[in-house]
């Protein structure tokens, strides 16, 4: 019987190296970004530019943004190189599964479907969504005012705006366009009667265009999230200590109050879109 229960121990032994060698127990199933990333001294960046002023490019061409600031942070902290990758915002997640980018900052909501694909940080931002109609609508108060027939609703692919606005608008027809920027023109043309988004953007967008005003009240509040490959949990559990001294620091201070807090950066950015 000690025979027998010293060679079971033996063969357990190997298999239990074996797993670990071939990273079986662990739960990154195998290397995990961040070690790749440590390893290679690189880290690409998903983002999805148009999303003022989260990720947008400038005149040359360049990415910048409060998210840019944030994912050149991490790479500071890393001490590796960041490169971005552009696609459009319904791309991003799939990039991120097939290996093509690390992570995820693209002003991404926190939601229970995208966390069956991908996983998250802590939020590192909240936002809401609310409408933009133009000023010529004297009559909508509150965003159930544009929940009727004959009424236009813009909405971005990709979004949990477009998502929120399908589920909750029943009598509006709804409209998807592939940036907020083409959405608010069409309505500033007449196309159609509002833009539900979020409200940084949306906000932004009325102060430097005008002919339009928000309707305050929001239609929901939304975590935004560091998106990474799923079940990556050294990874998530890196920028959950990454963000805790970022959020609120010198840096992550100076970075929120230039793209929030004053519009000196709207000048030199690229955001000449038509209306689709």
């Amino acid at each position: 019987m000690k025979k027998i229960l010293l060679a079971f121990l033996v063969i357990l032994s190997v298999v239990l190296s074996a797993c670990e060698e071939t990273g079986s127990v662990d739960s990154d199933n195998g290397t995990s970004t961040i070690e790749k990333i440590k390893k290679s001294k690189k880290i690409v960046i998903g983002t999805a530019p148009g999303y003022a002023p989260f990720e947008m490019t400038d005149l040359k061409g360049k990415y910048v943004g409060y998210d840019i600031d944030t994912a050149k942070a991490i790479g500071k902290a890393l001490d590796a190189k960041v490169e971005f990758k552009e696609y459009s915002f319904d791309g991003l997640i799939a990039a991120l599964q097939v290996g093509e980018i690390d992570m995820i900052i693209s002003g991404m909501t926190i939601t229970g479907p995208r966390a069956l694909s991908v996983s998250f940080a802590n939020p590192y931002f909240k936002t809401k969504q609310v409408a933009l109609v133009p000023n010529t609508d004297t009559t909508t108060k509150v965003w159930t005012d544009l929940d009727k027939k004959g009424k236009k609703i813009a909405t971005v692919v990709g979004t949990t705006g477009q998502l929120i606005t399908k589920n909750t608008f029943k009598n509006a027809e709804i409209k998807d366009y592939k940036e907020m920027a083409a959405a608010a023109l069409a309505m500033i043309s007449g196309q159609i009667d509002g833009v539900i988004y979020d409200e940084s953007s949306i906000r932004i967008w009325n102060k430097q265009n005008g002919k339009s005003r928000v309707i305050d009240n929001q239609i929901s509040a939304e975590n935004l999230g560091i998106a990474v490959k799923h079940d990556d949990l050294k990874t998530i559990q890196w920028l959950n200590s990454f963000l805790y001294s970022y959020i609120d620091g010198p840096e992550e201070l100076k970075s929120r109050n230039y793209w929030f807090e004053n519009d000196e950066w709207y000048d030199n950015i690229n955001n000449k879109v038509e209306a689709e």
